[in-house]
């Protein structure tokens, strides 16, 4: 009866949860800030929609990114697409923005520019007198913080430019539009950048030209290898950087040199992470060639793996960076790069493991390859320490791999750092002999060890130690001051015959094991 009744209640509380939850007041759900329309959130954002605009030629929607722009008034629209257009062919005529790259992409901009925080420099304007290209931050139609134009630079404009309708039109036919710029602007700058790189790639061959004829063995220079791997991405680096410098000053359409101000920064990077690469390449080959020289070869396997993992940073640093360049939302990615680097650890468990492993076998060194030791129950000579396992040639002459997690958990025994080798031996003589003649041998055993000079006369020493089931044992302790296995045994072999041939001049035999059985008769 008491299982049916709490079976009762459980269905009754359970009949009633429904009910409750709906007496129960809902929490509200905060409001958001919609996005703006046009992405003028960050000053970035604001001068790429801006140009994505001007390029088309939709100087209502490009008016949109200018202060004087009304949310609802026609009249300040068509104002503000004048004024757009004025902007477009003040910046055709010298003016300047900042590349896409340079461009903050916080919605707070840049707060350390020496201006108000509502205020952001992204460009100049031609002539004499350096007017900047200000973005002030407002707030937007739905209150949303945005950032546009400001008044002072429309009104900068205004006195710089003539009014729109005093422009030039552009003659397509002349000129033909490609992309939002006429194709003489886009050859020109292409020229520019081509003329850059191919005068530094002509400087970097006649350095790399004196070089080799200054220097007797280019094979063996460190400078030359170093200057040969560091000036072909250096020169188109710096090529991109005389472009920039360049382009800056240059009257063409403002939409041709912001796109390519824009996507020649990847290949800035590509070229920093080109000659980052080479010279990585350049150092670990020369820093390799020293440790096999040096047979140091845990630290060629610690050169290349540092090879290995400068490489991949740097790979994936450019790639961030160029991802950044394309507008994606890098911190998305970061953050995705990180999860998927978390579930790839723990599905490559094992492999993580024996990498770290390799890591503390070579950066500890408990064995070098040519060592003979004993790894756990494996008895043989390191052949090769690797990324992944270690190698071992066993006396039967197999070869055992063991993966670097478990051989640097395992007990290690390194037979090969011995500085000496013990001989230790217990030696028997037979029962029936005086006191006398026992401590006769004794003292011929010690004499023995004191005249190789191969034994370390310090802490050696001869003792009679017990009465044995057939001998009298004598228990010897010495060491052998040599490091090489074989000729240790050569030497105990010494040993042991000078001390058998002394003891029977002295007529001492060695014993052996023995039985005396005494029979008993009864009468």
């Amino acid at each position: 009866m008491t299982i049916i009744r709490a079976l009762a209640w459980l269905a009754l509380i359970a009949l009633a949860m429904p009910a409750s939850a709906q007496l129960v007041q809902q929490p509200e759900v905060e409001e958001t800030t919609p996005a703006d329309l046009f992405g003028r959130e960050t000053p970035r954002s604001a001068v790429t929609g801006l140009i994505r605009a001007l390029a088309e030629a939709d100087y209502t929607r490009a008016a949109q990114y200018l202060s004087s722009a009304g949310p609802d008034d026609s009249a300040s629209l068509e104002q503000a697409a004048e004024q757009a257009r004025q902007l477009q062919a003040a910046l055709d005529s010298g003016g300047s923005l900042l590349p896409f790259s340079v461009l903050s992409n916080d919605a707070t901009g840049r707060l350390d520019d020496g201006l108000p925080p509502a205020s952001e420099r992204v460009g100049t304007l031609p002539g004499d007198a350096d007017a900047p290209i200000l973005l002030e931050r407002s707030e937007g139609p739905e209150g949303q913080e945005i950032w546009r134009v400001s008044e002072d630079t429309l009104e900068a404009i205004d006195t710089l430019m003539p009014a729109a309708e005093d422009l030039p039109a552009a003659d397509a036919e002349a000129t033909p539009i490609i992309a939002g710029a006429p194709l003489a602007d886009w050859l020109l700058l292409l020229g520019i950048a081509a003329g850059s790189f191919l005068l530094l790639w002509v400087l970097s061959a006649a350095i790399l030209a004196l070089m080799r004829a200054a220097v007797a063995d280019t094979e063996e220079s460190t400078a030359y290898r170093l200057v040969r791997a560091a000036l072909p991405p250096l020169s188109l680096f710096l090529a991109v950087v005389g472009f920039n410098l360049w382009a800056g000053s240059v009257e063409a359409s403002i939409v041709a040199r912001q796109t390519l101000l824009r996507y020649i920064g990847i290949v800035a990077w590509i070229a920093l992470a080109w000659f980052a690469l080479r010279l990585v390449d350049a150092i670990a080959h020369l820093a390799t060639n020293r440790m096999e020289r040096q047979q140091r070869r845990q630290g060629a396997s610690i050169v290349a793996l540092a090879r290995r993992a400068a490489k991949l940073a740097l790979l994936a640093i450019a790639f961030v960076a160029i991802l950044d360049t394309f507008g994606f939302d890098v911190t998305a990615g970061v953050a995705a790069l990180g999860i998927g680097g978390l579930a790839l650890a723990l599905g490559a468990q094992k492999t993580v493991e024996n990498l770290v492993g390799s890591v503390t076998v070579i950066a500890d060194k408990p064995v070098e390859v040519g060592d003979f030791c004993r790894v756990g129950e494996v008895i043989g000579t390191v052949e090769d320490v690797g990324m992944r396992s270690t190698r071992v040639r066993t006396l039967e002459r197999t070869l055992v791999t063991i993966p670097n997690g478990d051989f640097s958990s395992r007990e290690i025994e390194n037979y090969a750092k011995r500085d000496r080798f013990l001989f230790n031996p217990t030696i028997g003589v037979e029962y029936g002999i005086s006191s006398a003649k026992l401590r006769e041998g004794v003292e011929i055993i010690e004499q023995v060890l004191i005249d190789h000079e191969l034994v370390e006369n310090d802490g050696l020493r001869a003792r009679f130690a017990d009465f044995g089931a057939s001998s009298l044992d004598i228990e010897v302790f010495a060491y052998i001051t040599v490091i090489d296995f074989a000729e240790s045994r050569f030497i105990r072999q010494e040993l042991m015959l000078e001390i058998f041939a002394r003891l029977e001049e002295a007529g001492l035999s060695i014993a052996f094991p023995t039985r005396t059985v005494h029979l008993v008769t009864e009468e």
